[in-house]
């Protein structure tokens, strides 16, 4: 059925269905980033010394961290893969085959065997379990991030949109509290031989309730609009790359601030406090709860500022504080005093929550339905890998090569004037849900 005008009409979501896909894209993407996450905390705690025996101490972290990266070395492939499936078969397909993905990956890694029980097979199965977490990342948010705008109601896309970004704190902090627990009442023997292992494992049953929520969704009123108007790409990953080049560079661009500091946060940091300052294990896994209680609370008030003054105005203002607050951030964890190490990340998380709650609308208002999905995942994935990935690695290095971490200070600073100058260009395109989807008289689009 079509209007007068060509466009076909499917009908407005249910109240209840609004509530099921803020569910649906809150709880999955929770638990998708808890796998994800969980690794990251790891990566700065064990894994290094678990396998990557055979290194010094700082080499052996850096080693840690390079596998970390290498999780995002396959994000923009998986998120190839789902935006094609996304374009082709719908978002909430793609919804759920990523969760299950990166329930298996995260569960085979609590099984893994250490170097000192497989010798160099253990980090070569790590890091190809961490490969397939990338993959699965990748493709996740693309196609969670769109079923929450696209169900959105008009001049809510920000509100709807964080409903998915929520799910990064939320997971974060769910991998630290069980980190942090098992520290706590662990002894640290038990924790590097067996005890590190249940957080991974802890994922099946996470993974099973994920799915159950997510199957009970209906697909997205954009996709069943393009759908009835046979305007389905056959090949929308080579069609947004050829139509909008421009729009999936400048995202990247957008992205790489917000995603390289939020790793900084998650990953270096709490090697950084453990390695460098001296703090404890513990103290580092708190700190880091405050600050995803501070991100995810933050996160919704911009989100829902940025439906009011816009995205753009959000992102800058979040970028400027970011790279205001990149001197002071290290001159109070130096101190080594609990409550300025707690101000230190309280404070830079309202910029992270700035950069990163208005995100899934601003992607997904860049790129036409028919190709919504691969425009927004590859940008995000590629974001991530370019940024995110090597944030770790590098400001380890940096610190290591020039003896202080004000090194890091100056690469954050340098990261949030690029997504600031990406955000300053976005704000020419106009958002691509003014634009109705018209019927095809052709048939399917042929590319």
């Amino acid at each position: 059925m079509t209007s007068h005008s060509g466009s076909p009409v499917v009908p407005a979501p249910s109240p209840g269905m609004y509530r099921r896909v803020a569910l649906a894209s809150a709880v999955g993407t929770s638990i998708e980033w808890y796998d994800y996450h969980v690794y990251s905390v790891a990566s700065a705690l064990v894994i290094g010394r678990l396998f990557f025996t055979e290194m010094d101490p700082f080499t052996a972290t850096l080693a840690a961290f390079a596998t970390f990266a290498i999780g995002f070395v396959a994000r923009p492939l998986g998120g190839v893969l789902a935006g094609h499936l996304g374009d082709r078969i719908g978002r909430k397909q793609v919804m759920v085959l990523t969760l299950t993905m990166m329930g298996a990956a995260t569960t085979l890694i609590g099984l893994l065997p250490t170097y000192a029980q497989a010798g160099v097979w253990a980090p070569v199965l790590l890091v190809a379990l961490r490969l397939l977490q990338g993959l699965s990342a990748g493709g996740e948010w693309g196609g969670a991030a769109l079923m929450a705008v696209e169900h959105a109601p008009a001049g809510r896309r920000g509100v709807f949109g964080n409903f998915v970004q929520l799910g990064t704190p939320t997971g974060m902090f769910l991998a630290n509290s069980v980190m942090l627990l098992l520290v706590a009442v662990m002894p640290q023997d038990a924790f590097e031989s067996w005890g590190w292992r249940v957080p991974f494992l802890l994922s099946v049953v996470m993974v099973v309730i994920g799915f159950v929520i997510r199957r009970a969704v209906e697909e997205s009123p954009s996709f069943r609009a393009v759908r009835a108007a046979e305007r389905t790409a056959r090949l929308p990953v080579v069609d947004v790359v050829r139509r909008y080049p421009g729009r999936i560079a400048l995202a990247i661009a957008s992205f790489v601030g917000n995603n390289a500091v939020g790793y900084l946060f998650l990953a270096y940091l709490p090697s950084y406090g453990t390695g460098t300052l001296g703090l404890s294990r513990g103290f580092m896994l708190a700190v880091l709860l405050v600050g995803c209680v501070s991100w995810f609370v933050s996160m919704i008030a911009f989100a829902a500022w940025s439906d009011r003054i816009g995205r753009h105005a959000v992102y800058l203002l979040g970028y400027g504080f970011i790279a205001v607050w990149a001197f002071p951030f290290f001159a109070l964890m130096q101190t080594g005093e609990p409550v300025l190490v707690v101000v230190a990340v309280v404070v830079l998380t309202l910029g992270l929550a700035a950069t990163y709650g208005p995100q899934a609308a601003l992607f997904a208002e860049l790129f036409p339905p028919e190709v919504r999905t691969s425009g927004a995942s590859l940008s995000y994935a590629l974001g991530a890998a370019l940024s995110g990935g090597i944030a770790p690695l590098v400001a380890t290095a940096l610190q290591g090569w020039t003896g202080t971490v004000y090194s890091v200070s100056v690469f954050m600073i340098g990261f949030a004037a690029i997504s600031s100058a990406a955000i300053l260009a976005l704000r020419r395109i106009p958002s691509s849900f003014e634009t109705p989807v018209t019927t095809n008289p052709e048939g399917a689009i042929a590319r």
